[in-house]
């Protein structure tokens, strides 16, 4: 069952909860063709369905396209024009990948793979490239120690290289003396905005609604939970919140906080001193840096897609910001961390970003994920702090939150055992 992983107790699951933990929780507390017949007029009507899902980004479409699956009427709510860059989930790329410190996430991502590809043949699209995670830290440090344990435990193909052959094999990055390097052979490129567009084309295509543009103004829970919209009013037996930034603003309207904070990630593109030295073709991985002189946190990389000859790059740390005034926050402290970096261990690459974009990511303060009910009202669902890491698992969450918001409980094929706690 899930609920043994390390989501933080208050938020594992709500319908078990004593009067204390809910206390406790209320204290603490990765383009689509909209319906041609919706117009952008105010409804005179209540609309009725059996779920409301509020938040378009990757949790929120495949939680939307699993309960379709599941033959609930479906409204799948989004506050922006789809597609939009506003959030979490837009991009061209993500990593995939077991590599993890933590075995539940390991356990996770094993029918997460087995999901990615049942859309990918349910839909007829290719959503994933396989070029290997090489992962790199200092050899005794218990961060990369935590990684290749992990994969090795779960037996996860894998390759360990050493400072005799690495250079033979990835001849781009220099590594560090006295790190270690292990190859996540099954990671690779998830093509995110094409992931998003099928499977809320997917859920459009079981039945389900998508109105974007439309911002949520008010949540009234109770047995119906009645939501109000800048342009209706609707009701739903459940709701499910995957509001990304927004979660804790759309929560206030039901009494409840939780621990979030919201940060914004440089996502930096890198050109090639050599165009072409650093693709799928020439065998370069995605990669993992797990510490390093300039870092404290995580270097990670994909290699050039988005833009020719250019590679994303990225600090897995950002600065707080509010996510409707993101362009108030201009700190550039991981640009100068990526700069020394990249100078010092890829030095076919200019040090200098060619294209700077940004992200958005919803952290926890483990880092962990907050899948529950709400613990007042159980036919709302909370789907929230994604914490940067969240894109790869989107239909193992849809999968769980769908379960969720059905008065289920929340259940995993793949063993999660008391020994996959922190």
């Amino acid at each position: 069952m899930f609920q043994s992983c390390s989501v933080p107790p208050p938020f594992r699951n709500g319908r078990g909860q004593s009067k204390q933990e809910r206390e406790t929780c209320s204290c603490v507390c990765e383009r689509v063709v909209r319906v041609s017949s919706y117009r952008k007029t105010k409804m005179s009507t209540t609309a009725e369905y059996d779920c409301i899902v509020i938040g378009a980004g990757v949790q929120g479409s495949f939680t939307a396209y699993q309960l379709a699956q599941h033959n609930q009427r479906t409204l799948l709510l989004e506050q922006f024009v789809l597609p939009h860059t506003r959030g979490s989930s837009h991009g061209q790329t993500r990593i995939i990948r077991k590599a993890y410190d933590q075995d539940f996430y390991t356990h996770m991502m094993e029918e997460c793979y087995e999901l990615w590809a049942q859309l990918e043949r349910e839909a007829g699209v290719k959503l994933y490239r396989q070029t290997g995670l090489l992962v790199m830290g200092p050899e005794n440090s218990v961060s990369y120690q935590q990684y290749k344990s992990t994969l090795q435990k779960n037996k996860v193909p894998m390759v360990t290289l050493t400072p005799d052959n690495f250079s033979q094999h990835i001849p781009q990055i220099h590594l560090n003396e006295g790190d270690g390097a292990v190859v996540d052979v099954t990671a690779g490129v998830l093509f995110a905005d094409r992931a998003l567009k099928t499977v809320q084309g997917q859920f459009q295509k079981l039945g389900g609604i998508i109105r974007d543009k439309e911002k949520v103004t008010d949540i009234e829970p109770g047995p119906i939970v009645t939501v109000s919209t800048t342009a209706g009013v609707y009701r739903a037996k459940s709701v499910v919140i995957t509001a990304g930034p927004w979660a804790n603003r759309l929560l206030a309207h039901t009494g409840l906080q939780l621990p979030l904070e919201v940060v914004k990630i440089n996502v930096c593109y890198w050109k090639e001193k050599v165009p072409g030295s650093h693709g799928v073709e020439q065998r370069f991985p995605c990669f993992l840096v797990t510490e390093c002189e300039e870092a404290r946190a995580h270097i990670y990389g994909l290699p050039s897609n988005e833009y020719p000859g250019l590679l994303k790059i990225c600090y897995h740390i950002g600065g707080r910001t509010d996510p409707d005034q993101t362009n108030k926050q201009r700190d550039r402290s991981d640009i100068d961390i990526l700069q020394r970096y990249i100078a010092r261990c890829l030095p076919g690459l200019d040090p200098e970003p060619a294209v700077v974009e940004s992200c958005m990511y919803t952290m926890t303060p483990d880092s962990d994920f907050v899948l529950d009910c709400h613990p007042t009202y159980s036919n709302i669902v909370i789907g929230a702090g994604f914490s940067g890491h969240g894109f790869k698992f989107g239909p193992i969450i849809g999968k769980l939150l769908c379960e969720l918001s059905m008065g289920k409980e929340m259940g995993l094929s793949a063993d999660m055992s008391s020994e996959t706690k922190k």
